[in-house]
């Protein structure tokens, strides 16, 4: 029944996903905008700032289309990408999937109790595994649209991880929320079942995961 569900999660995921073609080589010029916070290869300096190296085209389409049509609030977005058309963000996703990303490095101290979680979750709360639809090493599943979480700052895996398990009660969306995971809301449900030391000792695994 578990991967009978997770099945149909994952086609309801792909069904809702915009089928442009991305053109890397044209991408580029419309990132512009996007280096001060995310880097000029996509690898961004500070920890509140995704990045974005490396990630499935899919994943990243989606996110852009969300932010420009308001589905997900990022108030440092606002704005940003109202003037490109589908093509163009798909272009930009392309880009940023053809670059190579960058990996950190996990606090020994917490590696431990977050690959416990990442790889096997908590059957007594109810926390699913992250590596079923993350894949084992953090590459993610780009035709689901399962974002990649290998490399990515802690301070930013931490910060929506919180983001979505406010979003589980939420009524409406703001900055404070994730709402965009679909109506399936795998990952407000994971993360209303996560504790701060676990959303903590899993951030920083993940910063690690290659």
């Amino acid at each position: 029944m578990k991967r009978l569900m997770l099945g149909l999660a994952m086609l309801a995921g792909v069904a809702g996903l915009t089928q442009a073609a991305g053109n890397a080589e044209r991408g580029e010029q419309y990132t512009q905008t996007c280096v001060a916070c995310h880097g000029a290869d996509g690898n961004s300096a500070a920890g509140n700032f995704p990045k974005l190296a490396g990630q499935g085209e899919r994943y990243t389409l989606k996110q852009l289309q969300d932010i420009k049509s308001g589905e997900r609030v990022v108030v440092t977005m606002t704005g940003l990408l109202d003037n490109f058309d589908d093509q163009q963000l798909a272009d930009i996703a392309a880009f940023y999937a053809a670059q190579e990303k960058t990996v950190g490095e996990a606090d020994p101290e917490l590696v431990a109790l977050g690959e416990q979680l990442y790889r096997g979750g908590n059957p007594e709360t109810g926390v699913p595994s992250c590596a079923a639809c993350h894949s084992p090493t953090g590459a993610g599943n780009d035709l689901a649209g399962y974002p990649m979480l290998s490399g990515q700052h802690a301070e930013y895996t931490a910060l929506q991880l919180n983001k979505f398990r406010l979003g589980y009660r939420a009524t409406e969306n703001s900055d404070n929320v994730r709402v965009n995971d679909g109506e399936s809301r795998v990952m407000r449900t994971t993360a209303f079942r996560l504790k701060d030391f676990e959303i903590e000792a899993l951030a920083s695994y993940i910063s690690g995961l290659h």
